[in-house]
């Protein structure tokens, strides 16, 4: 189980990068500075904004900025566009209805683990992402 999926990663980036400019960014600047293949590119943008995480803008000088602050974009926005519901507690055996739902020893513990970590996912966003990469570089020079 990956807890980000390549896609949500490139979009992340993507999101990081955008934020960071006051201009309308393009496709073509993304892909030069995030080195992802146009067409995969192409199709994140395509959903973040049709999730209104983006606003596109056509034609001429065309590109993409975000539609709110950086602030009130969060990780686990980006994660359900691109993987669906955050959960760790569906069944192992990968059954949509468990017999043993009812006095399963390990249900509790891992919806405590999901709860747990739903929580922490939460609290993230992009605004602390590009926080934590300012600090980081930083401390890095």
């Amino acid at each position: 189980m990956k807890l980000i999926t390549r896609n949500t990663d490139y979009a992340l980036r993507a999101i990081c990068y955008i934020s960071r400019n006051t201009k309308v960014v393009t496709v073509s600047e993304l892909v030069k500075e995030l080195g992802v293949p146009k067409s995969y590119m192409r199709k994140i943008l395509q959903q973040l904004s049709k999730t209104r995480i983006l606003e596109s803008y056509k034609g001429q000088g065309g590109g993409f900025k975000l539609k709110a602050s950086p602030e009130k974009i969060y990780l686990t926005q980006v994660m359900e566009v691109f993987q669906g519901r955050l959960g760790l507690s569906g069944c192992f055996l990968k059954k949509d209805v468990c017999p043993n739902k009812g006095k399963c020893l390990l249900r509790k513990k891992i919806i405590l683990i999901e709860e747990t970590a739903i929580k922490q996912l939460k609290a993230i966003n992009i605004a602390s992402l590009l926080n934590g990469w300012k600090n980081g570089l930083k401390k890095n020079n």
